[in-house]
């Protein structure tokens, strides 16, 4: 487990009473401490994640964004297929394996993304969800620090999906960690222009982050219970 997964966990655990304590929404009985979280969120990632962001996105030029973002892509669609796997997706499974095969192969260690071109998409599925296909409930909505919207059961889950995370067994450990710091901008640079519209629409940006998360998660495991059977 990283440092950065610890903090949070220990966070998490500091901030379940006074969570509890000021519960308001049934469907959400730890808004209180959510609120606070998703404040901190937010004020670090206006102050500083995303001016990098929008820096990343204006001096790298695009091809390398997207060499990038492919690389770190190839790495997680190792974790997919496995998780498919234990799904029961035995298809969705076998084809991301072919995917990175493909990609390691043919696209300069998964700088290029061949397997899209050859019918292969990108499935993705974490340890979260396989548990939810299992049957094992969500649990309360929580927002943890720095990694943003989950819930009980997603942030158990989160332990096995660091070891589960290739680039966490890089070494040395200093590559390893800017190597967590290029993937993290890359993702929010990802998301600018989305960001920029919540920022202008939503009227309380944390409870349609809330709705819009819940809704998403709850459809990717009803999805991948049938994933088989298409």
């Amino acid at each position: 487990m990283n440092n950065k997964t610890r903090i949070a966990m220990l966070i998490l655990a500091g901030g379940f009473l006074g969570g509890c304590a000021t519960a308001q929404n049934p469907n959400d009985p730890l808004e209180g401490f959510n609120r606070a979280i998703f404040t901190f969120n937010d004020t670090l990632d206006r102050a500083a994640v995303k001016p990098v962001a929008q820096a990343y996105s204006t001096v790298v030029p695009s091809f390398v964004q997207t060499g990038i973002g492919n690389f770190f892509g190839n790495l997680g669609d190792v974790w997919s297929a496995v998780n498919q796997l234990l799904q029961g997706n035995g298809a969705d499974g076998v084809s991301d394996i072919l995917r990175v095969a493909v990609n390691t192969t043919f696209g300069l260690g998964g700088l290029l993304d061949i397997g899209t071109e050859a019918r292969l998409p990108s499935r993705k599925a974490d340890f979260g969800q396989t548990l939810g296909v299992w049957g094992v409930g969500s649990g309360p909505y929580l927002v943890l620090p720095v990694f943003g919207p989950s819930n009980i059961r997603d942030s158990v889950a989160l332990v096995a999906d660091q070891y589960g995370d290739l680039w966490s067994y890089k070494y040395p450990v200093r590559w390893r960690n800017v190597g967590y710091g290029v993937r993290l901008i890359d993702r929010r640079a990802q998301l600018l222009n989305a960001g920029n519209l919540l920022d202008d629409a939503a009227l309380d940006k944390y409870q349609f982050m809330r709705d819009a998360y819940i809704q998403r998660r709850a459809s990717q495991i009803e999805g991948a219970k049938h994933a088989d059977q298409d």
